[in-house]
């Protein structure tokens, strides 16, 4: 990349900057006109000046020169005086409009260019990060270089217009309005000049200890990026070793390094506004002085002193908008050489390497030659070793950890570089083969391996997205809007690939479409032991029955085959919904609604804030009885709770109350006891205990026959008066529908689980799967499973799952060579060995390493490479 930004810019915008000076060009003279106009409507029609004795004088004539014969070319227009007052006027407002046009255009075109640069910069800054070594990447901070391409280069996007465009054309019209005052009065432009010359000397010279200044602004800021990046990832441990207010304080001192330098810019920049304001206050002080002499004299007419006036009111504008482009170009240097400091530093990876390809398969295996491999600080992890993998064979690195068996798998799948020595696929260096060579026909897995913000299904078919596959479907509109925007990329210099076309391999996974997908999928998912998980996901999960009407019908058979088992049983395990009656072991809240809220307005703590349920409480008296409902409660927990520590186990059985609103509670209370009225903020607090209590769970005592009766009632007013706008915001229970709001177990069930029945959670697993089995569910289970959320990295899923599901991703690859580096540590021997075991045969005939936990069985495979001290200890 270009070290100067100016060059980056000339190089990627030159056509666009040349038409943006063309537009400003051609803008000058309407310019200019619109200064001159103002000196000749004071003059002319105003004054009167040639129009004496109700005489007409001639606009717009065109003279020939005297070699073409002279006369004029065109006569011009003659008018009296009032009608070249609004000739002249209505001319002046049309160049104000001409020249407005003008401003609008060059500005559109100015934010296209920039934003379309911007584009440019920070795909090149994320090609770059995808082109980093792995020594690299492990010393790249991800807040530091997520703040360096979304924050860092977003003010270089509104530079990049104004680079050239902004000098041209500010200084076009500030010349323009300096000449036109030298033509009316030398003196008077002189006086213009000068103030001019000293602003722009003065004001760049006082704003260099403010770039300075941003220059650490911009460092600290990005510091402290990185430093709430590592809070928020070893948040756990910060909690753990009981560090955060070693934390607070390291963020403070960050803080206040910054405070005082955005203070001292903030005191620097006034200033020099102040300053650069009075200049150009000062100048109209000498043209009313010395301007209104000339005038007295006769030497100047009352039209020029307005005109020069009027043409320098025009004239502050453009000086300090060059002074601020000034000041914006320094700035964005700066940035532009700290962010290209950052990303251009090092080698790169050729990006002729990362070009699509499909590759031959591996045939001949890996060969190590005499490879050296050393960390940052120089210490080698691996020492001229020399080994080979065949392909197809199944090989264990074996070793202490640390003796180099760990280093020796990242090297062979390309996640480590070799300081010295070879490493071969199919006799080609590893260093010069394409990407897609290692990433399609070598699978790597670590115990650090990444899991993505997407659901378990995308995880699986991250590695199987390599390259446009199908192009996306497009048709009439959406077809033209692409190929726009497929323009627009080529313009920006982005990928010329279409996100929105399939990528997946198909052909990898064995099958010819997406089709066949998920049952693909569960076959790898099975391999990695993750299939009871994904199975109690899909069981938890929603889904629309309009998307799929066919799967709701079955769920629904499926409910009443639960109900027929769980009926013939000795003890009621689930007491279903029914509109007729009150269901001890849903709350009061669910009772009211009979369904499910769908968002945040028919959810408990806010139902008492509802115009329609707070007037049906008010009508049928149920508000106050469940306001003494919710008191009595409070008094309760507060009771219990008293000086309990907030871990405390009852905290989770009672869970409708929180530890931080004890207090609050505890002070309405002695509110309420001392008889004052409580507020509508706190009656909807109150209630909002009441909506959460389930007689069954909290056992209080606190709920009789006559307020289920009461809920009742309410429950059929609140469905005959909810409005039709209303009732898309709550999913009503019906036992002839498929709930859309509620999990698939709770639509099996359709109830609620009886609390303190003996052994029910177990027995319901136990009919649900019998149940599911028996209608062929699987399936649609296991499909609705596969598009859990796995959560920001992962975070979501326990690290079990998380190391199971990035096994399975690396074997849906279907790759020639599996290497699996410490990926199941967290597993305990025997779940590692069942898996391994299973991945064993599932992959006769193609290539496995596997580095082997201390004391972990040897005999699967076909040879053993053992490590130790960076050398190789032995081979068997």
């Amino acid at each position: 990349m270009e070290r100067r930004l100016f060059s980056y810019i000339w190089r990627h915008s030159l056509g666009e900057q040349i038409r943006v000076l063309a537009v400003i060009a051609a803008s000058l003279p309407f310019y200019f006109f619109a200064l001159n106009l103002p000196k000749l409507i004071v003059n002319g029609p105003i004054q009167g000046d040639g129009f004496e004795n109700g005489a007409s004088r001639t606009y717009l004539t065109v003279p020939l020169p005297d070699w073409l014969g002279g006369g004029h070319l065109f006569g011009g227009f003659s008018l009296d005086q009032m009608s070249a007052l609004f000739a002249l006027s209505f001319t002046f407002l049309g160049l104000v409009c001409i020249n407005g046009l003008f401003k609008y255009r060059i500005n559109v075109m100015k934010g296209q260019m920039g934003e379309r640069l911007l584009r440019r910069l920070r795909y090149e800054l994320v090609d770059r990060v995808l082109r980093f070594y792995p020594a690299r990447l492990k010393r790249t901070k991800p807040a530091e270089v997520a703040s360096m391409v979304k924050d860092e280069v977003e003010p270089l996007g509104g530079f990049v217009g104004e680079a050239f465009a902004t000098p041209v054309y500010l200084g076009g019209q500030a010349a323009t309005a300096v000449l036109f005052i030298m033509l009316q009065n030398p003196l008077l432009g002189l006086v213009a000049v000068g103030v001019v010359s000293i602003q722009a000397f003065l004001i760049p010279y006082l704003r260099k200890p403010i770039l300075a200044l941003g220059r650490q602004r911009q460092l600290t800021a990005r510091e402290l990026s990185g430093r709430v990046g590592e809070i928020v990832d070893a948040a756990a441990d910060i909690q753990a070793n009981d560090t955060s207010n070693w934390e607070r304080a390291d963020i403070t001192r960050r803080l206040g390094r910054i405070y005082d330098i955005r203070f001292e810019i903030y005191r620097r920049k006034f200033f020099v506004k102040f300053l650069n304001n009075f200049l150009a206050q000062v100048t109209p002080f000498f043209f009313y002085l010395v301007g209104g002499y000339y005038v007295l004299k006769g030497e100047l007419s009352i039209g020029q002193l307005v005109a020069v006036i009027a043409a320098y009111k025009d004239l502050p504008g453009p000086i300090k908008e060059l002074l601020d482009w000034y000041l914006e170009k320094q700035d964005a240097q700066i940035k532009y050489e700290q962010v290209i400091e950052q990303f251009g530093a090092e080698k790169l990876i050729d990006p002729a390497l990362h070009e699509p390809a499909d590759p031959a398969p591996l045939t001949t295996g890996i060969e190590v030659r005499e490879a050296t491999v050393a960390d940052d600080t120089g210490a080698r992890l691996l020492d001229a070793v020399s080994f080979t993998i065949p392909a197809g064979a199944h090989v264990a690195l074996a070793g202490p950890p640390g003796g180099g068996k760990e280093t020796a798998a990242a090297l062979i799948a390309r996640q480590a570089n070799a300081r010295s020595g070879h490493v071969l696929i199919d006799g080609q260096s590893i260093e010069t083969l394409p990407q897609a060579a290692t990433g399609r026909r070598i699978a790597y897995v670590g115990q650090d391996a990444y899991l993505f913000g997407a659901s378990l299904k995308d995880n699986l078919l991250y590695g199987l997205r390599n390259q446009p596959r199908r192009p996306a479907e497009r048709h009439g509109p959406a077809a033209a809007l692409a190929r726009a925007r497929h323009l627009e990329d080529e313009r920006a210099g982005n990928a010329p690939y279409d996100a929105d076309a399939d990528w997946v391999d198909y052909a990898a996974l064995g099958i010819d479409d997406a089709r066949s997908v998920d049952a693909s999928l569960m076959r790898f998912i099975a391999l990695s032991g993750l299939e009871d998980d994904v199975f109690r996901f899909g069981l938890q999960g929603r889904f629309d029955p309009d998307d799929a009407p066919v799967v709701a019908s079955r769920l629904l058979q499926a409910r009443a085959l639960f109900k027929a088992r769980e009926m013939s049983g000795d003890i009621d395990i689930v007491e279903p919904f029914d509109a007729a009656l009150y269901n001890n072991q849903a709350t009061i809240g669910e009772n009211l609604l009979f369904g499910v809220a769908v968002g945040p307005a028919y959810q408990p703590h806010n139902l008492a804030r509802n115009r329609t349920v707070s007037s049906l409480l008010d009508e049928t008296g149920l508000g106050r009885p469940l306001f003494q409902l919710g008191r009595g409660i409070a008094e309760t927990m507060v009771e219990i709770f008293r000086g309990l520590p907030a871990d405390h186990p009852f905290f989770a059985q009672f869970s409708f109350i929180a530890a931080a609103d004890l207090p609050y509670f505890e002070a309405l209370l002695a509110r309420l006891d001392a008889g004052q009225p409580s507020t509508a903020e706190q009656r909807a607090r109150m209630l909002g205990l009441a909506f959460d209590y389930s007689e069954a769970r909290h056992r209080l005592g606190l709920l009789d026959d006559r307020l289920r009766s009461m809920l009742l009632v309410v429950r059929r007013l609140f469905n005959e008066r909810l409005p039709a706008h209303e009732r898309s915001k709550i999913a009503f229970y019906d036992a002839a529908e498929y709930n859309e709001a509620a999990s698939v177990e709770d639509n099996i069930l359709f109830g609620r689980i009886v609390y303190g029945a003996p052994d029910a959670q177990a027995r319901i697993q136990h009919i649900l799967h019998e149940v599911i089995g028996e209608l062929g569910l699987e399936d649609d289970i296991a499909r609705i499973g596969l598009g859990f959320h796995a959560g920001a990295a992962g975070k979501r899923l326990t690290p079990s799952q998380r190391q199971r599901l990035a096994l399975a991703r690396a074997l849906v690859k279907n790759p020639d060579m599996l290497v699996v580096n410490g990926a199941l540590a967290v597993l305990d021997p025997h779940a590692q060995g069942e898996i391994l075991k299973r991945v064993i045969a599932a992959r006769a005939g193609k290539g496995l390493v596997w580095t082997l936990a201390p004391g972990q069985d040897s005999s699967p495979f076909d040879s053993v490479i053992a490590f130790e001290h960076g050398r190789i200890a032995g081979a068997a």
